[in-house]
């Protein structure tokens, strides 16, 4: 696993796994067709989704290991190096795996909002897990691309290709805003712990240290990506996860202002803020008075 095997083309990935290029920017991969192989981590300068119907050993993310089951989808964006841990053992590759260049994508709809598809940004352990109907329509989403890909190019190809290709990643965005709500046990007390995780910071020397808690700092807390942790945390509460730690940076701001033997200044940086402006102007924007006001009315 020291290696790291690079595949800046659709071309590379196909060759590497015995398929043929039928679109330098876009390719389904039958993983099947690869030769049985070890784990190996790998570079991957694309878009990468995949659905794997084998159990071949644990994904290696960064520094972290997570079990892969069967049946998950998996989304990787251009840049991000994965792998996967089969113990030495040899395995064959079996499922599919979409991918495409983001030169495909360059000054279509989709470009534009691709970054709008945050599980590009979640780990592994956050993968999509499918149910039987879920997977079928994910199995005729990548039957269509390909249909596209061995149709004979015309005009009418590119425009076909990246339609299903936003047409699947919105099922996916559906699914998971699914899986948000009937992996109960997962997510089983997360906003509590969110909140505990708030409450605690400010009874620390935390804001002295680190400042204002941060999205990534809190999920890193609770052992989730900041991507997955914001949309978990949107699904559950309707806010998002900075607009939930403003409101509580804003609650504990307000019992402070209490204690007159402060100054303003003197409790925007007990909260963590650098700058007394920034945590008065925060203060109006939330509350509809400055620190002062809310002070002198109440």
């Amino acid at each position: 696993m020291d290696n790291i095997i690079r595949f800046e083309t659709i071309n590379d990935y196909n060759t590497f796994n015995n398929n043929e290029t039928l679109h330098p920017m876009v390719s389904v991969v039958d993983l099947s067709k690869a030769n049985p192989r070890q784990g190996e981590r790998m570079y991957f300068g694309f878009y990468t989704i995949f659905l794997k119907d084998v159990k071949c050993g644990d994904l290696v993310y960064g520094r972290h290991t997570y079990d892969y089951q069967e049946g998950t989808l998996v989304f990787l964006a251009p840049g991000q190096v994965a792998g996967v841990n089969s113990n030495g053992e040899t395995y064959q590759p079996k499922g599919y795996a979409l991918v495409f260049h983001p030169d495909l994508i360059h000054g279509t709809a989709l470009g534009k909002h691709i970054k709008e598809y945050s599980f590009f940004s979640y780990a592994f352990h956050e993968a999509l897990h499918l149910s039987e109907r879920e997977r079928k329509i994910v199995l005729d989403c990548f039957s269509k691309i390909e249909y596209e890909l061995e149709h004979a190019i015309d005009t009418h190809s590119k425009k076909l290709i990246v339609s299903n290709i936003e047409l699947f990643l919105n099922y996916c965005t559906r699914f998971y805003d699914r899986q948000f709500i009937t992996r109960d046990n997962a997510h089983k007390g997360m906003l509590e712990k969110f909140e505990n995780l708030l409450n605690g910071y400010y009874e620390t020397e935390k804001p002295h240290t680190i400042g204002l808690p941060s999205v990534a700092w809190c999920a890193d807390e609770l052992h989730l990506s900041a991507g997955y942790f914001g949309d978990l945390i949107k699904k559950e509460t309707g806010k998002t996860a900075q607009e939930y730690i403003q409101s509580k940076v804003i609650d504990v701001a307000k019992e402070k202002i209490f204690d007159q033997s402060k100054s303003v200044s003197e409790i925007a940086y007990e909260l963590g803020f650098k700058y007394p402006q920034h945590f008065s102007r925060l203060f109006k924007q939330r509350v509809g008075q400055s620190p002062n006001e809310y002070r002198m009315l109440n």
